[in-house]
């Protein structure tokens, strides 16, 4: 699978699990302790509206600055907010040399076909959060799982350490769990 594929299949999941959410849910927990729905939703306005900035050419100050903000606060419509900027965001990458070059992510400059496999673990990952959060189904597409898991690897033995994946893997899934359970696992989250 190509990654723009998976952004965008990654994308609708988010999205999907994004428009079921129903106004007595938004104060619901996550599996991201410190979010409730509507703090994770708001996490994935920013992210994706980083994304846009980046490939966009804004500098890395001027992204930094508006990491904090709130985006739900004056949202009449999280799910076309969200997609006005999840589009804008896919149009960033697909344009010819939309993977070439790099970005002044706030971590550092990356690589733009790093920086795309960053926003499909974040979609793909917080699509089967949402889920859970909501009890929606929680099974994500297996050509994507396979993609994040693939692209992950790397770095995989490094993610407890950065303290942004929980605890990490728990080491009680096998080699015969489920892909999508060993992701999850690997990711810091409990299947």
């Amino acid at each position: 699978m190509e990654a723009i594929e998976a952004l965008r299949i990654t994308r609708e999941e988010f999205g999907s699990r994004l428009g079921q959410v129903t106004p007595d849910q938004w104060d619901l927990p996550t599996p991201c302790p410190e979010w409730d729905v509507r703090q994770l939703v708001n996490h994935m306005l920013l992210g994706t509206r980083m994304a846009v900035q980046l490939l966009g050419g804004v500098s890395r100050e001027e992204v930094l600055a508006g990491l904090n903000d709130d985006l739900m606060t004056d949202s009449e419509d999280p799910v076309a907010d969200f997609d006005e900027l999840a589009d804008q965001m896919h149009a960033g990458f697909a344009t010819p040399g939309g993977l070439e070059g790099t970005v002044p992510h706030p971590m550092g400059d990356i690589p733009r076909v790093q920086f795309i496999g960053f926003r499909i673990a974040d979609y793909g990952a917080h699509a089967w959060d949402l889920a859970r959060a909501i009890g929606a189904d929680t099974n994500l597409d297996p050509g994507v799982v396979q993609y994040m898991w693939d692209d992950i690897q790397p770095m995989a033995a490094m993610l407890p350490e950065t303290g942004m994946f929980g605890d990490g893997p728990s080491g009680n899934l096998g080699e015969d769990a489920p892909l999508q359970d060993r992701y999850i696992d690997l990711i810091g989250r409990r299947p």
